[in-house]
């Protein structure tokens, strides 16, 4: 059985970081700061952010 890389239905904006920790099995909160620390840090986690909302799917059971 593969997984596949859904946005998260437990979304706090776009449901990014919670897909993440759901296909990498780990808690959303974790997801959240490093995508924090590579926003603040490097600049690059708010371009990353936007582009993973684009591309990654929702959920096929999701409304």
């Amino acid at each position: 059985m593969s997984k596949r890389l859904y946005l998260g239905e437990d979304r706090k904006v776009a449901g990014v970081c919670g897909g993440v920790a759901r296909y990498l099995d780990i808690d959303p909160t974790i997801i959240r700061i490093l995508w924090l620390a590579a926003f603040l840090f490097y600049g690059s986690g708010l371009l990353a952010y936007l582009i993973c909302w684009i591309v990654i799917p929702k959920h096929p059971t999701a409304f």
